[in-house]
């Protein structure tokens, strides 16, 4: 089925498998032909709004519409450079996870800002391997599971509420892994996970009882030793600074993320990635 304010073929095509166009109408009947584009194509549909406001109303316009079609949205940071915020935790955590569904994604519709497409990510491979997996029955040493969690980019806090925040009280271990909907919370009895259940982070009050949990990392870059070391060495190149007096330089040193690191984002890596290499090749 055809659609008027959508053309019949995607022009101009950008070599064999990818192309992009333009609707010059109305959100709503956008939102329609996009929907019918994405049922008729056997892939990805990424569907770039002029900004932030565009983006939101467009998803909205779309999830009400594409029953049965996976929609996600790749947010803004919503931050600007240098203003030293870095942006909620529940944006990064829809980052993410977005992130790490792109690939497998087979069908659906990808909203994005314009100008969140230009963005250096982290590279595919990097989402990849590093997604941790927590099942009842393991073997789990608490505090090489702290190390690990830290190193991911988790919060250590007091009491679990965001995405990325983890806790341990005794044996309980509560954590709120990126891109899920609600926190857990991990009972080990001596050395063995003996209860995964998730909770309220409001009353506090375990819930579901569940098999097994996945960890994504917290961050959009790695918070390890090593990554930390390339990233202060690379803005020591970069950037004419005394060390000792530069506090970016000195968190780092400590393996502490400052408020608003996410710009310095391509220093944690040895190569970034557009985003166009974490969607599958036959995107639109």
């Amino acid at each position: 089925m055809t659609h008027p304010a959508l053309p019949a073929a995607p022009l101009p095509a950008r070599g064999q498998q990818r192309a992009d166009w333009r609707l010059p109408v109305n959100p709503t009947a956008a939102a329609l032909a996009i929907v019918e584009r994405a049922r008729a194509h056997a892939g990805l549909v990424l569907a770039v709004a002029r900004d932030t406001a565009a983006a939101l109303r467009l998803e909205a316009d779309l999830k009400s519409l594409a029953r049965g079609l996976p929609v996600l949205h790749f947010p803004d940071w919503e931050t600007l450079p240098y203003d030293l915020f870095s942006p909620h935790p529940d944006i990064i955590s829809e980052r993410v996870a977005a992130l790490y569904r792109l690939p497998a994604l087979k069908r659906g519709v990808l909203v994005v800002p314009v100008s969140t497409l230009l963005q250096r990510l982290a590279p595919p491979e990097w989402i990849a391997g590093n997604v941790l997996d927590l099942k009842r029955g393991q073997k789990l040493d608490l505090d090489a599971e702290k190390r690990r969690l830290q190193a991911a980019g988790y919060r250590h806090v007091p009491q679990v509420n965001d995405p990325g925040d983890f806790s341990v009280r005794g044996a309980l271990l509560d954590l709120f892994p990126t891109g899920a909907e609600e926190p857990y919370r991990i009972e080990l009895f001596d050395d063995t996970v003996d209860s995964l259940r998730s909770f309220d982070p409001e009353t506090q009050r375990s819930m579901h009882a569940i098999d097994a949990i996945e960890l994504l990392p917290a961050r959009e870059f790695p918070l390890d030793e090593a990554s930390c070391k390339r990233a202060r060495e690379a803005m020591l190149d970069r950037f004419d600074v005394n060390p000792r007096r530069c506090p970016l330089v000195q968190d780092l040193k400590e393996g502490v993320a400052p408020a608003g690191i996410e710009y310095y984002l391509p220093f944690f890596f040895e190569r970034t990635a557009s985003l166009f290499e974490h969607v599958p090749a036959n995107a639109l």
